[in-house]
């Protein structure tokens, strides 16, 4: 009787051991679909898809409650991953919840206009503006996502959007025009 007692409660421990391996080895954070469609997401954290950020969209979209054509930072080219990645049609953007710009912006603040009323920096999702309260402000270019989401609380209009400057990180090769016909290309 002692050595059943003894062999079932070693049975116990190995297995309460090999349990306890298995669940910190093989922990799952999240859900991991919801990582890869926030990895494709813009991360403007700009709340135009009517979310307040990258990440509860990313959610909405994995659980069915949001369609793939909200995000106008992203535009059609996160469409069209957000589709092969989840099996589904690319549909158009979704013009209730703006326009998709064809180059990157950020915002510029013209200091001698600048108040220091903070409006802009309470708008701001990403923290890019830098300053005080009656105190000029700036912009932090690095940051800035290009949402624009600072101008309309701006009461004497002293932000402006600028297109951002291309430099050899961000530079890309062009993709080929897929318009041209061959007796186009060789001409």
């Amino acid at each position: 009787m002692l050595e059943a007692l003894l062999v079932l409660t070693l049975l116990a421990v190995i297995f309460g051991l090999l349990l306890g391996f298995a669940a910190v080895r093989f922990k799952v954070e999240g859900d991991p679909v919801v990582d890869q469609i926030n990895a494709l997401l813009p991360q403007t954290q700009c709340g135009q898809c009517t979310y307040p950020g990258c990440r509860p969209y990313a959610e909405a979209i994995a659980n069915g409650e949001a369609e793939i054509n909200q995000c106008p930072p992203g535009g059609e080219t996160v469409i069209v991953a957000l589709a092969d990645l989840l099996g589904r049609d690319a549909i158009p953007l979704n013009a209730e919840n703006g326009e998709a710009k064809l180059e990157k912006t950020v915002v510029i603040i013209d200091e001698q206009i600048c108040i220091g009323c903070t409006l802009c920096i309470q708008a701001c999702p990403v923290d890019a503006i830098l300053g005080a309260a009656k105190q000029m402000h700036t912009v932090i270019k690095d940051e800035c996502t290009g949402c624009n989401l600072c101008i309309p609380p701006c009461p004497v209009d002293c932000i402006y959007i600028i297109p951002l400057e291309t430099g050899l990180k961000e530079w890309k090769w062009p993709s080929p025009d897929a318009t041209r016909t061959k007796e186009d290309q060789a001409s």
